[in-house]
Order: C-alpha cells, then sequence, then structure tokens
C-alpha cells in the first residue's frame, strides 16, 4: 500500500502593512548609515586646532591675529619664543605643528605622524601668509614627525581603524553564541584582544610598513582598544540582552568609527563630535596607537584612561549580567529537587 505525501503547507503571503513597514525601516537604517559615515567628511574643517607661534613676541601676536582673522575659531595658538620649545611641543602631541618666526620669515613646522590633513591645512595657511609678504616669496616646511616611507600618506593606519572596531564586535558576538559563563566569556574576550592585537601590529608594523615604534606597545594599543570594544558590547548583552548587543554595537560602529576622527583629527570633525569621538573606545584608540608607534608614547595618558575605563566597564557588567541570572537558576533547581525526590 503505497502512501502520498501531504502537500507541503505554503505560507500565506505577508499583509502590505507589513511590507511597508519593513521599506520604512529599510528606509531609515540607510539614512542613518549615510548621516553617520558621510556627515563629519562634509561638514570636517580646522576646530580649536593646537599649533605654536615660535618668535618675538610681536611678530607672534601679529601672526596669531592673521590666523584668526582668516579663520576664526580654528587654531589654539601657543605662544613659545624658539625653535626648540615649539618643537618639543610636537614632539609631546601638545600641538599638531608650529609656525616659526625666529628667522623673520615663517617657516612651518609639521608631524604627519599626527594628522596628514592637519599638515596640509597648515602648509596651505601658512603658504598664503608667505604670498601676502611678496609675489614669488617661499614657505620653507619642515616634517619633524614623519610618517614611514612605506606608507607616507598613512593609509594603513586610517584603514585599520574600522577592522579593529568590527573584530571586536564579532568577538562579542561569537563569544556570546558560542560560550556559555560571565568568566569564560571575559577571559575570551582577553585573549582575543591579545591574539588579536599580536597578529594585527604585524601586519600594519612589518607587512605593511605603516607604524614605527616599538612592536610590543603598538600590540598593546591594538590590544587594549580591541577588549575595551568587545567587552564593552558583551556586557550590555550580559546585562540587557539582544537590545544590549544592539545598542553596543550601534553605539561603536555608527557613532565610534565615524567620529573617531583616526583618518583626519579629532579637531577636523564638526562641532562637538571630534571631543565626543575621543571618549569612545575607536577615537581613543587610533590616538593611542599614533602615540605608540610615533611619538615615543607622549599624550597616550588620556587615551589609555578612556579605554580602560571602558574595559573596566564592561567586565563589571559582563560579571554583574551573570550574577543577576545565578539566583533565578538556583532558585529553579531548589524547586526542581523535591520533584524529582517524589518520583524516585
Amino acid at each position: 500500500m503505497s502512501t502520498q505525501a501531504a502537500p507541503a503547507a505554503t505560507a500565506s503571503p505577508s499583509p502590505w502593512p507589513t511590507v511597508a513597514r519593513a521599506v520604512a525601516l529599510l528606509t531609515v537604517g540607510i539614512s542613518l548609515l549615510l548621516t553617520a559615515f558621510a556627515w563629519p567628511s562634509v561638514r570636517s574643517s580646522v576646530h580649536d586646532v593646537p599649533i605654536a607661534v615660535a618668535g618675538p613676541a610681536p611678530a607672534v601676536e601679529r601672526i596669531t591675529a592673521v590666523l584668526g582673522q582668516r579663520v576664526p575659531g580654528g587654531f589654539e595658538v601657543t605662544e613659545v619664543a624658539d625653535t626648540a620649545a615649539a618643537e618639543q611641543l610636537i614632539r609631546d602631541r601638545k600641538v599638531y605643528g608650529a609656525i616659526d618666526l625666529s628667522s623673520g620669515t615663517p617657516r612651518v613646522i609639521t608631524a604627519s605622524a599626527g594628522s596628514t590633513a592637519v599638515v596640509q591645512t597648515l602648509n596651505s595657511m601658512v603658504s598664503g601668509l608667505g604670498q601676502a609678504q611678496g609675489p614669488g616669496a617661499a614657505v620653507a616646511s619642515r616634517d619633524l614627525v614623519p610618517l614611514p616611507a612605506d606608507d607616507p600618506r598613512g593609509a594603513g593606519l586610517s584603514a585599520g581603524a574600522l577592522p579593529l572596531v568590527i573584530g571586536g564586535l564579532l568577538a562579542a558576538l561569537l563569544l556570546t553564541r558560542l560560550v556559555q559563563g560571565g568568566v569564560r566569556r571575559v577571559t575570551g574576550a582577553f585573549a582575543f584582544a591579545v591574539t588579536g592585537g599580536l597578529a594585527t601590529a604585524a601586519i600594519l608594523q612589518f607587512w605593511l610598513g605603516s607604524l614605527d615604534g616599538s612592536y610590543w606597545a603598538n600590540c598593546g594599543a591594538i590590544a587594549l582598544t580591541i577588549a575595551a570594544i568587545s567587552l564593552t558590547i558583551l556586557g550590555l548583552e550580559s546585562l540587557l540582552g539582544f537590545f544590549g548587543f544592539g545598542l553596543g554595537a550601534a553605539t561603536m560602529m555608527l557613532i565610534g568609527n565615524p567620529l573617531s576622527g583616526t583618518a583626519t583629527a579629532p579637531e577636523m570633525l564638526p562641532g562637538w563630535s571630534g571631543s565626543l569621538g575621543q571618549l569612545l573606545p575607536p577615537g581613543a584608540g587610533g590616538q593611542l596607537l599614533r602615540s605608540t608607534a610615533f611619538f615615543d608614547g607622549h599624550g597616550a595618558t588620556h587615551t589609555a584612561t578612556v579605554l580602560v575605563t571602558w574595559l573596566t566597564l564592561g567586565t563589571v557588567l559582563c560579571l554583574a549580567g551573570t550574577l543577576r541570572r545565578r539566583p533565578a537558576a538556583t532558585v529553579a533547581d531548589t524547586f526542581a529537587q523535591p520533584a524529582v525526590r517524589g518520583t524516585v
């Protein structure tokens, strides 16, 4: 006797209002993505960029006034007496560059390792000042802290910012799906941060030639960034579930990455967005890596503190979420035990 399989039930088509809601959500999503990534670039300009002006006091005051007239609010000027003082400020990452008036003719001292965008802006501005003194007046420019010869545009450092964010996000995603237990997830996040830091620094420094400085210091900067991102997302997921994961991922991808200022400089982002970006792991991590790779660790204190704060917060949230779930599981086991003994 042969039997015929029953025809598979076909799902009924979704109502048209459901289709309309899906389209509306997709439209909002792509609009948010475009705004998050395009707005900082389109509105990029100089805002309180710290520079030094060296030379006699009258000349310094005159050039500072000219800068204020040409780019109102564009530069935050530190007045110093001589070239050596200006160079020290650049090496300490307290300023991006300097205008040196010690010789009577404006000269620009830059640090392309700090920001190629600021270097271009400063060179253009000083060139304009030189031409104002007379046709054909040349302005000398000297790069005090250059980028590596293998990557003179800093493309590797700029392009490496997004993979660090994605790496931290993927770590949180896989650990929440494959690993049970808050302590084990935290341990896995730290372990991946170390191995990811070793691998990423090796690629950027030894293969692409985008980094200088101590390999181990660069490894530490990258590992700290990955750990801060992954543990923050893990902690939010542990406490708030899927909503927490989405909140953490959106914060790092849609706010932290576009506002990191790694490709240009935080001071070139519109309004307050550059300052906000430096309080999030992607922005702090990018600036920390510049400090370890090109400036012997100068200027790293603030960024390292930001990353350690996020890392600590994420770890605490992970453990808090685990402790919150544990009493519920214990109570369930307590109620289940009498039933088991009665059955036996």
